[in-house]
């Protein structure tokens, strides 16, 4: 049996009737730019999150880097950012003209790690930016405190965890929250899309200001700003599929369990692991090995595909070769353990038990002779 990481049309053959009306009933408006579709959604996904606005906009990085705008950051600040996540992240503070301060996680890889987050602060700190990596949420509580006591702004970047929970709390409940709807997401449009949640509606309207060329009024222009807004279709497909995100969460929850349950004695490998304050969506299933290319070629072989997030870090990007952040190989440790370790399996709403059996036999098979799998802590990063 072949296994793709994700089948994107599945949600479609799903859904059809609903995405199929959707989109109809956009064409036939003949309204594609700021109508009646995206103030629908934008109150639904609001509604969801258990917040007060939502402004959609025209991708994940948009809404991060538009959220910092909107609070006034830009040339001369710092945002204090993971060193382990997708680079989109770190893209969006540079954009604004601040520069992203990266820190390693904590030992499990699930959180920023507080200890680091406070000594990388200095004046010119603003914000922290920590990301709700593979639909796990980071442990906000610490980050938040810290950002009270240095009056700085929490900028959630959740483009991985529609619909987790952290503490009982929606991901998206907070002040400032950006979304990704790209289409392989937990929640994914047919294009990209993205949005910006929070409970402050002057922050809300400056987001939609900045959205839209500066203007409230056709060629009045309070500000720069750019354009960068979530289409009609996009909002139309989302409202169709928003209602059965829950369910198709449960389905992810349900093969993760299952692949937790095969792999996990495993000493060849590690399986992800969910902190007991977490709720998490399982956008990606990242399993950890010492041999993780060899691992990846055998699985190759095998008919089981696999993609690896991330095995650059930002920090040992191209895009950052000249940024004092970089640093000679070593710097962010754990960050570059977990991207010469990390494997992410395949896994989806509608990924079928004979499927999911198929990759946990794979990975059975596939680990087999591959030597024991350590933590940093216990040991050299390893070199897949």
């Amino acid at each position: 049996m072949n296994v793709p990481f994700l089948d994107l049309g599945a949600a479609y053959r799903e859904l059809r009737a609903d995405l199929d009306a959707a989109v109809r009933r956009v064409a036939a408006s003949g309204r594609y730019l700021l109508g009646a579709e995206l103030e629908a959604f934008e109150a639904e996904f609001a509604a969801y999150c258990g917040n007060d606005h939502c402004v959609g906009v025209g991708s994940g990085s948009a809404a991060l880097e538009l959220a910092l705008r909107a609070l006034g950051i830009g040339p001369g600040d710092e945002v204090v950012v993971p060193a382990h996540t997708y680079i989109a992240t770190w893209l969006a503070v540079s954009a604004v003209g601040a520069r992203p301060v990266p820190v390693d996680p904590t030992p499990d890889g699930l959180s920023l790690d507080p200890a680091l987050v406070e000594a990388a602060l200095t004046p010119r700190t603003r914000a922290v930016m920590p990301v709700h990596l593979y639909g796990h949420p980071a442990d906000l509580d610490p980050l938040l405190a810290i950002a009270r006591r240095h009056a700085l702004a929490v900028v959630e970047d959740a483009a991985q965890a529609h619909g987790a929970r952290y503490r009982g709390r929606r991901i998206g409940s907070g002040h400032v929250v950006a979304f990704s709807f790209y289409p392989g997401k937990n929640l994914g449009a047919m294009g990209d899309a993205g949005a910006v949640v929070t409970r402050d509606a002057a922050l809300a309207d400056r987001v939609r200001l900045l959205r839209n060329y500066g203007s409230r009024e056709k060629y009045r222009h309070e500000v720069r700003a750019t354009n960068s807004r979530l289409d009609e279709i996009q909002a139309a497909v989302l409202r169709a599929k928003l209602p059965h995100l829950d369910a198709w969460n449960a389905r992810r929850a349900r093969t993760a369990e299952r692949y937790t349950r095969a792999l996990g004695h495993l000493p060849q490998l590690a399986v992800p692991a969910t902190a007991p304050w977490a709720d998490p969506v399982w956008h990606l299933y990242v399993i950890r090995c010492a041999e993780r290319d060899e691992l990846r070629r055998r699985l190759e072989r095998a008919g089981v595909e696999t993609l690896m997030h991330y095995p650059v870090p930002p920090h040992r990007s191209p895009a950052y070769a000249d940024d004092p952040a970089a640093g000679p190989p070593g710097t962010h440790p754990r960050s570059e353990h977990l991207a010469a370790a990390g494997l992410s399996l395949p896994l989806g709403p509608h990924l079928g038990d004979d499927a999911a059996g198929a990759v946990v036999e794979a990975v059975e098979t596939a680990a087999a002779g591959l030597r024991p799998y350590e933590a940093p802590e216990k040991g050299s990063p390893p070199h897949g």
